[in-house]
Parts: structure tokens; C-alpha cells; sequence
């Protein structure tokens, strides 16, 4: 499937195209600016971009009001239809956020509840109790998403409510031609759900994506052949940054050797979970990391681990944003990319990682694990590539044996010799090719 080989561009486009916190119902055409990162995002490398929410909503998009028609503040249908053209005219992919587990208190069919009450069509959409109340005093009580009853609760096996979110990826594939979705809080989404979607993402279009939100637990629960192909590696995200700030690779590196080594209780062998270093929930990487030199090889594991690989609009150049300062501080609004140092050796990375079968397929294996190093094994038949990472502030000679004289670095396209011990450069990251 495609989406194994793929490299993940997210673009939260609310707020990258600078709309207004609310919805004011003006319509504006701001979505017509992602045209101007088309080039850009190619040129780092990504072959893919997730948008996340687009379509009207009260808010921050994942209050939707209506499934079929993008936000005003972001454009029309039409013009979004350009933009998607021209990501498939670049030869890249699109995904979008599939918001399914609840709406917004604006959605169309809860406002028709509000209005008349029991004798709404639409009062079985929801999870109402008209003996009770909530803080908008309604008149009725309603299940909201964990508690927060802005965000409207859904009846997951209403059968009017699958059909009218299966139009509604229907009117998408039509429309904008996706090529996926990500699910928004899968773990929320019932096996029923999940099995009803995947059934029909095997329908809409050969090698339909669906790549599910998930945290903790056994990813197992939410992907399978009847669930979804992917989930996001929330496990391995917390390690890719607290092994770097608190100087234990160790971390990092048995988390990897849990999913997937090849010990036959590994949990993920074969599976190709998202990996990330931040995205528009969690703080920006450069603020998160202490030491920004640590910027370098933590996006180096992300391109040489198992997995997808997902770079957050911004992040490829190091912007800072921190949770503790607000949602809106992690989805900033800026009006043009910008290339730097870190950009280009992103660029490098995601090429090699797309070039090489074993960084796409490869089985793990822990080679080398210290404190300020590793360097693990990615392995497939005909092709081993050994990825090493150094996150001390001073050089590091490793000796082991590499079952090869010599390799070629897939990231700077220099041969490499193992004789004698591999010095690996500060904070440096490689992706050594071995001969075959």
C-alpha cells in the first residue's frame, strides 16, 4: 500500500491560513494559500498532506456543523477542489481529518433537536435524556465527547448517522479525490464503527487510508484488517523526545525493541504506525527539546524507525510553540514557508527513508544502546541499513560488528567503513547502507 512508502506533511489549515478563532460566517478565500506551499512541501521531501479539519465549524473544526461544505472562513468546496488539484498535480496525496465520534453544537441536526425537541427525527442522533439539562440549558441533557459538551456526542450505530457520514466521504472522494482519512479520536470509535468504515474505505477507491488517532494501549484494539491500516504512535512520541532531554537512548530504544524487534511477542511487527515529533496537540519539538542541537537526529529517528514519518507545518524550519501558552500558539498562521539548515537535512532524510526498502519495510533490531547513543538494525532481503544516532556534544567511536566492511550513508551519499570503529560526528545522525 502506499501509504507504507509515504512521508506526512499536516497542515492544521485554520490556523495556518490565519482564520478567525470563531466561525463569523464570513466567507473569505484563505484556503487558496496552501497553493503557495505546494512546492515547498514537495521539495522537503513529503509526498503526502493531511489537512486537518476543513469543513464548517463552530470553532476549531472538530466542532463540525456540516460534513459537506468547507468552513467559510477557508473558502468554498470549489476552490478547495483547486487546491487538492494541485497537490495531485504535484504527484503527492491528500488525506483529511475524518471528525466522526461527535459534532458541534452547530451542527445542522443538533440545532434541529434545540428547536423542537422530542419531536425532532434527529433526537436519536445523539445520546439525549430530556430529563435532565446541561450549562447551555437546553432543556435537555446530551453526552458530550470526554465531558466537553461543546463537542456533541454521536450515536455511533444510528443507522442515518453512518449513512450520512458515508455520503459524506463519498462526496469527498468525489469531489477533492482523497486518498484517506485520518480518524480523529479513534479510540473513542466502537469496533463496530471501526469495521463499518473500513468496509467502506475498501470501496470508495482502490487502497483507501484510514489512519486512526490513537494514544495508549494495544494499538492492536483499532488496527487490523477490519480496522485501521494505521494508528498514530503516541508511545514512542513521549520517548523520541524525553530520551534526548534526559540523555537515556535507552528509552527510545526499548520502546522501539517492544513494537518492534524480533522477539516473536513484539506487538507491531509489520505494521506501520504514524511517527511524529509533535502536531497541532502537543508542543512544538523545538520547544520541547532542551537542547535544540538534539532538533537534527530526533527527526533522524523518526526517518529511520519503523514507521510513517510526519513532519508538522513549521516544525521543518523549528518553530516554537508550547502548549502550556494555548491550542492557538501550535497552530500559528503564517503567510509563507521559509527554508532553512534543518529543512534541507529533513529534505535529505525523508529521500533516503523513501529510497530504501528496509527503512520502509525493515525488521528492528538494537545494535549498539549507551546513554547518548544508538544504533539500531532496519532489514529486509537484499538490503540492511544501519541507523546511528549521537545526541552527545562531542564525537563517538563505536565499535561492532556491522556484518559488512563498508556501507554508504543514504543521507550524504558518503561510503562509510567500519574498520576500526565508526566515529559518529555530535549530535549526527546516519542511515549506513551496508554492501551487500
Amino acid at each position: 500500500m502506499w501509504f507504507d512508502e509515504a512521508v506526512i506533511y499536516q497542515i492544521y489549515p485554520l490556523g495556518l491560513c490565519g482564520a478567525p478563532r470563531e466561525n463569523d460566517g464570513v466567507q473569505e478565500h484563505r484556503i487558496l494559500r496552501v497553493r503557495d506551499w505546494i512546492s515547498h512541501i514537495k521539495k522537503t521531501g513529503a509526498d503526502t498532506i493531511l489537512f486537518n479539519p476543513v469543513f464548517e465549524s463552530d470553532r476549531h473544526g472538530y466542532d463540525t456543523r456540516d460534513y459537506f461544505t468547507i468552513d467559510k472562513r477557508l473558502g468554498t468546496n470549489e476552490e478547495f477542489k483547486q487546491v487538492c488539484g494541485a497537490i495531485h498535480d504535484a504527484g503527492m496525496r491528500v488525506m483529511l481529518d475524518g471528525v466522526f465520534n461527535h459534532v458541534g453544537r452547530g451542527f445542522w441536526a443538533f440545532r434541529d433537536v434545540q428547536e423542537k425537541k422530542w419531536d425532532s427525527p434527529y433526537k436519536d442522533w445523539f445520546h439525549i435524556s430530556f430529563d435532565g439539562n446541561t450549562g447551555y440549558n437546553d432543556g435537555f441533557w446530551y453526552e458530550g465527547w470526554e465531558g466537553h459538551q461543546e463537542l456533541v456526542k454521536l450515536n455511533q450505530n444510528h443507522p442515518d448517522v453512518i449513512r450520512h457520514q458515508f455520503d459524506a466521504i463519498q462526496s469527498w472522494v468525489d469531489q477533492f479525490d482523497i486518498d484517506g482519512l485520518r480518524l480523529d479520536v479513534a479510540y473513542c470509535l466502537s469496533p463496530d464503527c471501526l469495521r463499518r468504515l473500513r468496509g467502506f474505505a475498501n470501496t470508495v477507491k482502490p487502497d483507501f487510508v484510514l489512519m486512526g488517532e490513537t494514544l495508549h494501549g494495544d494499538y492492536n484494539r483499532w488496527m487490523s484488517p477490519e480496522f485501521c491500516h494505521s494508528v498514530t504512535n503516541y508511545e514512542c512520541y513521549k520517548g523520541l523526545w524525553s530520551s534526548f532531554n534526559s540523555m537515556n537512548m535507552f528509552e527510545i530504544g526499548h520502546s522501539l525493541a517492544r513494537q518492534f524487534g524480533p522477539e516473536n511477542w513484539t506487538l507491531y511487527k509489520g505494521c506501520h504506525l504514524l511517527s511524529f515529533l509533535d502536531n497541532h496537540d502537543v508542543e512544538r519539538i523545538a520547544s520541547r527539546l532542551t537542547n535544540k542541537a538534539h532538533l537534527l537526529p530526533a527527526y533522524g529517528l523518526i526517518f529511520g524507525m519503523p514507521g510513517v514519518p510526519a513532519v508538522y507545518y513549521g516544525s521543518e524550519w523549528g518553530i516554537e510553540g508550547r502548549k502550556s501558552d494555548g491550542d492557538d500558539t501550535l497552530r500559528p498562521a503564517i503567510e509563507t514557508p521559509e527554508w532553512t539548515g534543518l529543512t534541507g537535512e529533513i529534505a535529505k532524510m525523508a529521500g533516503a527513508h523513501k529510497k530504501s526498502r528496509a527503512l520502509c519495510y525493515g525488521s528492528y533490531r538494537n545494535v549498539v544502546l549507551t546513554n547518548k547513543q544508538i544504533i539500531f538494525e532496519r532489514a529486509v532481503e537484499g538490503e540492511r541499513v544501519l541507523v546511528a544516532v549521537n545526541a552527545d556534544g562531542a564525537p563517538y567511536v563505536a565499535h561492532f560488528d556491522a556484518g559488512c566492511g563498508r556501507a554508504t550513508d543514504l543521507i550524504t551519499g558518503k561510503l562509510h567503513d567500519f574498520g576500526g570503529g565508526s566515529e559518529m560526528p555530535p549530535y549526527s545522525v546516519a542511515f549506513w547502507q551496508c554492501e551487500r
